[in-house]
């Protein structure tokens, strides 16, 4: 597995930098190529969703459950795990919000694998998750909403 992780500060509030990471649907604004489906419920735990991803009729589906779901309280950071249940694109990843007193930090956690690609490949897997999700939480956190 390609396990990498990002901690990104943000002037926002523990509350809204929350709100932000937790919009699954907000998710597929900075990535290419994505739109994603929620099922069930938008928020919480057994909350499921799917990223589709794909270039005219060739792509794949990255269907995810929220697994665990504490949004941050007073100090008390929040965090919340999701599962990868796909074919393609298998793992976990975490996002834990920490209030501070001038904002907020996000660290972002994954262990992913990508079925057709051999484990020898998993440092580069890792390297190139790791840049394209800071431009995700950059995203996510920069753009008015």
């Amino acid at each position: 597995m390609a396990l990498f992780r990002i901690t990104r500060r943000s002037p926002l509030p523990a509350a809204e930098t929350w709100r932000r990471m937790t919009d699954w649907e907000r998710h597929a604004g900075p990535v290419p190529f994505t739109a994603i489906r929620v099922t069930g419920a938008s928020a919480g735990a057994a909350t499921g969703f799917t990223a589709r991803t794909a270039l005219g009729p060739v792509g794949f589906d990255d269907p995810m459950e929220v697994t665990y779901w504490q949004p941050p309280l007073g100090d008390r950071p929040g965090l919340c795990r999701l599962e990868k249940r796909g074919t393609v694109v298998t793992g976990w990843a975490e996002i834990e919000v920490r209030p501070r007193p001038e904002g907020s930090v996000v660290q972002w956690r994954e262990d992913l694998r990508v079925a057709a690609l051999p484990r020898v490949a998993d440092t580069l897997v890792a390297w190139c998750a790791r840049v394209f999700f800071r431009r995700v939480l950059r995203r996510l956190l920069d753009d008015d909403a």
